[in-house]
């Protein structure tokens, strides 16, 4: 049976990094615009979980005809964020417990890795993450969690990006989406979260600081680690 849909605001159409630019003076593509819009709700839960988005709602939000909204939804669909159902439009799947372990566990072969090879860390690493910290310290402040989620991310992919393994660093780029929906996720189920996580990142640049690749690992391996228990929970 399909879940009923939930009366969300609908956001306000932006372009996204996943959509290409257009030539300057010209308006993207009709469907890359329905497809930033989407893919900006879902990811910062203006449509959560359990959302029918229908192609006349979405075509008149973006104000397009039906037939570029069809063409982003498909997008959006095998990239694992919507379920199309003929006729009745697009849900909006949840973030599923599987999704978060599968997650989790990448990203600590990943990250645990590329910490311990990006020491001694460079200055040029050191005061940029200590840059991101504090961006984030003003985000949480202001309330913003989607932009919170957005820098957490920033600070995790610095560090993978100095450890100089490109395959892993495009390897990792490809999480970005599912870090992002479920950092916003994580901190609307638990904003108690907020403030530990920027001071396990203050942790880790600390170790960072101090050239100990190992401390380093054990506060990304915590840091990361704790959302495995969400796998025991619902899912968000």
């Amino acid at each position: 049976m399909l879940p009923p849909s939930l009366s969300l605001p609908v956001p306000p159409a932006q372009t996204s990094p996943h959509t290409p630019h257009a030539a300057p003076g010209r308006r993207p593509p009709a469907a890359d615009r329905v497809y930033a819009h989407v893919k900006r709700g879902v990811l910062d839960r203006s449509y959560q979980g359990g959302t029918l988005l229908t192609e006349g709602g979405l075509a008149d939000a973006v104000g397009v005809s039906r037939t570029p909204v069809r063409e982003a939804l498909l997008r959006l669909e095998a990239e694992g964020l919507l379920k199309l159902y003929p006729k009745k439009g697009a849900l909006v799947l949840p973030v599923s417990a599987q999704e978060i372990a599968d997650v989790v566990e990448t990203r600590l072969l990943i990250e645990e890795h590329a910490v311990r090879k990006a020491v001694p860390a460079p200055d040029a690493l050191l005061d940029r993450l200590a840059e991101l910290l504090a961006e984030q310290r003003r985000q949480a402040a202001a309330g913003d969690l989607a932009a919170v989620a957005a820098t957490d991310r920033c600070f995790h992919a610095e560090i993978v990006r100095h450890a100089g393994n490109d395959i892993l660093g495009r390897l990792y780029d490809q999480l970005r989406d599912r870090q992002l929906r479920m950092g916003v996720a994580v901190m609307h189920a638990h904003p108690d979260r907020i403030a530990k996580n920027i001071a396990e990142h203050a942790g880790i640049l600390d170790a960072l600081r101090g050239g100990d690749a190992d401390a380093a690992a054990r506060h990304v391996h915590q840091h990361v680690g704790w959302v495995r228990h969400l796998v025991r929970g619902d899912a968000i």
